[in-house]
């Protein structure tokens, strides 16, 4: 096992890493930016280090700097967390040569994963069902035409790089297809430094739904499940639950099947997420594959009894998943909501400081969070500063938990989307669970703006 990690990350992720490195008995070390220098993270870390300004781009971005923070401090691994450099294969790449353990997958799966008409065509040849489309990078007009013409319309142009809907453009009728190609190509580059886009078929009313897999480095991967995303705004996530309710006990485990088959093939290894769009139908396609763990990992925490980021920390350590995941049983229904620093109408970020912060608490409760009171909410990284979980025995209890716990929660000083949570919780459509991801879009009357 591991004597000592660093945490390459901020906020609640961070600290979250640093309490199972704790009841590991591995000592920690945080990075921070100088905006971060009050944090909790760094206040509970056995050692930590400045790496920079505020920007991410000359802090938790910097891969130097990072690298000199663990070289410095002696440690045998780096956790990234989510989001910064988490799915970033040369930083991977870097720990390696540098002889420092990257817990997570290979720099090779990350690459081939991040590379996302590449990705499609590895899963499909491993068995995943995919999104009718294009073989690969459109390579222009003429090529255009012929895809569109073997996929139809509604299409989609994505960006090969893409990620947070950027670089995302819909095809609805022919006339449209030319500026809608260049229009994507034009926002990719500036994004992500390459104009290449694929197109694939544009499913209207879609549910999104990813499972949660861990691969160790003897050659098994298991499933933990799904969990239901499609409360979303702009292809943000803020709500998240587990089981699915659009999913019953047969589909998961052929489904379930289906996903450890084509990661075996693939050799993945530690945690991962495979994400499919279902239709209306009940058809299910395959989209993308994040290589690390996720925001919303805590609502498969609590229905399975796994404590996912040990069994990271474990699987990297050279660990069977026998010996890393232990025990598993699927119970109850567990739903997370994102508690982001916004104004729950317009969206605009809060930044500022926060006067009071008393979290709920009670059976089934948990609350992931590097907030509190007089802490200060920097502009310069992602808006969300809580995520609120609870557990029942089944999704009826679970939303009422949820409700009461979500009444109970005091953040005062800058304005959250707390308001906007208590409104989806108090949908019929979603009580019933009949949803797609234009969800918000109908309960705001805002028509995606």
């Amino acid at each position: 096992m591991f004597q000592k990690i660093l945490v390459a990350n901020r906020g609640e992720i961070a600290l979250r890493i640093i309490c199972a490195c704790k009841e590991l008995g591995i000592a920690t070390v945080a990075v921070y930016s100088e905006a971060d220098r009050n944090s909790l993270h760094v206040r509970f870390a056995d050692e930590a280090v400045c790496i920079g300004p505020p920007r991410s781009s000359e802090s938790y971005l910097n891969i130097p700097q990072v690298i000199s923070a663990a070289e410095i401090t002696n440690v045998d691994a780096i956790h990234p967390g989510y989001g910064f450099l988490s799915e970033n294969a040369n930083f991977a790449k870097v720990c390696e040569a540098s002889e420092i353990t990257f817990i997570g997958p290979t720099a090779e799966v990350i690459e081939m994963m991040g590379e996302k008409d590449r990705a499609r065509r590895e899963v499909k040849a491993a068995g995943l069902p995919t999104v009718p489309g294009s073989d690969g990078i459109v390579e222009g007009e003429d090529q255009l035409a012929k895809e569109a013409t073997k996929i139809g319309y509604p299409l989609i142009l994505k960006a090969v790089a893409g990620g947070g809907g950027r670089g995302m453009r819909i095809v609805r009728k022919r006339d449209e297809l030319l500026s809608m190609y260049q229009t994507a190509r034009s926002e990719a580059q500036q994004a992500f430094g390459t104009p290449d886009v694929y197109a694939e078929k544009f499913i209207e009313h879609p549910r999104h739904i990813e499972f949660q897999v861990l691969g160790d480095q003897h050659g098994k991967v298991i499933h933990l499940g799904e969990r239901e995303c499609t409360i979303q705004r702009r292809h943000q996530k803020l709500l998240e639950e587990s089981p699915s309710p659009a999913m019953d006990a047969k589909s998961r485990k052929e489904l379930g099947a289906k996903v450890v088959r084509a990661l075996e093939k693939i050799g993945y290894t530690n945690a991962g997420t495979v994400e499919f769009l279902m239709d209306e139908d009940g058809s299910i396609y395959f989209i993308e594959m994040n290589t690390r763990i996720q925001v919303e990992h805590p609502v498969t925490e609590l229905v399975t009894g796994v404590d996912l980021i040990k069994a990271q920390i474990r699987i990297a350590a050279g660990e069977r998943l026998e010996e890393a995941v232990g025990e598993m049983t699927f119970s109850g229904h567990a739903i997370e909501c994102r508690i982001n620093a916004e104004d729950p109408d317009t969206f605009v970020p809060s930044a500022g400081r926060i006067t009071t912060f008393q979290a709920p608490g009670g059976t089934g409760v948990r609350v992931d969070s590097a907030a509190y009171a007089d802490a200060v909410i920097p502009p310069y990284y992602d808006s969300m500063i809580a995520k609120l979980i609870v557990k029942g025995r089944d999704r009826a209890e679970a939303i009422g938990r949820m409700k009461r716990a979500l009444e109970m929660f005091v953040i005062e000083g800058i304005k959250t989307s707390i308001p906007l949570h208590r409104k989806i919780l108090a949908d019929p459509d979603f009580s019933a669970g009949k949803f797609d991801t234009h969800f918000i879009e109908k309960l705001l009357g805002t028509n995606g703006k």
